[in-house]
């Protein structure tokens, strides 16, 4: 069976995404109570890439942004980039990124006809933290040496507030471009249907 080539759109859309998460990297990391792990604008980038492109296009914009980062360009908010971060406390977070945006374009590809904006804040909030914190926690508290991965977690909730906005930016956004551009939004799939 010949492998599936992407669209020239596509390609295009992936690679737009990667960059707009490169460029949200511009912003300065924030460091609160000398956590290990900065606040980033990134993570919205990883949000929006799910929510506006659906599951498979947004997981390969952050692939791309990954291996990009991998290769050595500082493409990361602080200026970060190199195979060093995926040894880092932030290793988790990164790896989890690319499942976290599958998962929010996963199920922004299942929306509602009616009721988009809470489904949609409710993917990102779901892909974007919940997976997210899933991969990053674990990695972080055993990276720092955290005798606990409770403790880490408790530590993860001063991000909640924030990332739970960003989730909300990010339905909002991905809605008004689904219903301005709908030729860019993911096909929407009905339960039970493939």
């Amino acid at each position: 069976m010949p492998a599936r080539r992407l669209p020239a759109r596509d390609l295009a859309l992936v690679a737009v995404f990667a960059a707009l998460i490169a460029a949200m990297g511009l912003a300065p990391p924030l460091y609160v109570f000398g956590s290990a792990v900065p606040i980033t604008l990134q993570t919205l980038g990883v949000m929006l890439a799910g929510s506006v492109l659906g599951w498979k296009r947004g997981a390969l914009a952050v692939l791309v942004l990954l291996v990009l980062v991998a290769a050595g360009l500082p493409l990361l908010s602080g200026g970060r980039g190199g195979l060093a971060v995926f040894a880092g406390p932030t290793a988790g977070y990164l790896v989890g990124w690319p499942v976290g945006a599958a998962v929010v374009g996963w199920l922004a590809e299942r929306r509602p006809a009616r009721g988009v904006l809470p489904w949609m804040v409710a993917a990102n909030a779901i892909g974007g933290i919940g997976v997210v914190y899933l991969f990053g926690i674990p990695v972080s508290a055993f990276v720092t040496g955290t005798s606990s991965v409770l403790a880490t977690a408790a530590a993860a909730v001063v991000y909640l507030p924030g990332d739970a906005l960003k989730a909300v930016v990010a339905a909002s956004v991905a809605v008004a471009v689904h219903r301005g551009y709908p030729v860019l939004a993911p096909p929407r799939r009905l339960a039970g249907r493939r």
